[in-house]
């Protein structure tokens, strides 16, 4: 059996129920500038990084103002709900925790807002379940490139075949893979047009933290 000893978590969707949130932003962000919202906004900005969304939504629809604006509106709409709303999924800390326990080091690589990935860890009580923490600050490609992951995996001291990346999102999940981790497919209703898909680019799949718990997952990691 294949043995790990490190886990790469992503955020938003994966830790986090947040992505119904996004969408929602994404419209109201359009809309309050006069703008009706095409069907497929939610769809081509999730796979984005938030300074590349920030620059597509000037350069689509034209908007009068640059890609700082809209970054920092962005993150003024989202405050709030990473500040004081949104919330982990079922089980998550206790997986979290459980990690600790076993003293199987993590890591967090997302492409949210630092400042919101911050306010929402710490008030959930988890910002220090992590080793290291990326964010495009550290890489500005985000997930369309393995960096991200690469770099936490140093951090952690492990090699990507010895590494799991938990992902909801199918384009990290192929960037994941195809840079040799161990691969997790994460169930969201946001990715739930690709969760076949997800089935066949990851190692293992879940649809809930207590489904992955009861599996045999954690039988994996090195003690």
């Amino acid at each position: 059996m294949q043995m790990l000893r490190s886990v790469i978590f992503d955020m938003d969707g994966t830790l986090l129920d947040s992505m119904q949130m996004w969408h929602e932003l994404d419209l109201r962000f359009l809309r309050e500038n006069g703008i009706e919202p095409p069907a497929d906004i939610s769809e081509i900005v999730k796979k984005m990084t938030v300074d590349r969304s920030s620059a597509y939504f000037v350069e689509r629809f034209s908007l009068p103002m640059t890609p700082e604006d809209v970054k920092r509106r962005v993150e003024e709409i989202a405050a709030e709900e990473y500040r004081l709303h949104l919330q982990l999924k079922p089980g998550a800390a206790d997986y979290l925790k459980t990690l600790a326990d076993m003293g199987i080091p993590c890591a967090l690589a997302t492409v949210n807002y630092p400042s919101l990935v911050e306010a929402a860890l710490r008030r959930l009580g988890v910002w220090d379940c992590f080793r290291v923490i990326l964010t495009p600050e550290d890489d500005a490609a985000g997930k369309h490139t393995p960096t991200l992951y690469l770099r936490a995996a140093a951090a952690l001291g492990t090699s990507p075949a010895e590494t799991a990346v938990i992902e909801d999102a199918r384009y990290a999940a192929e960037t994941a893979a195809a840079a040799g981790f161990y691969t997790v497919g994460f169930y969201d209703d946001a990715g739930a047009a690709d969760w076949d898909a997800m089935q066949q680019i990851c190692r293992r799949t879940a649809g809930s933290w207590q489904e992955l718990a009861d599996s045999d997952f954690l039988s994996m990691f090195c003690k």
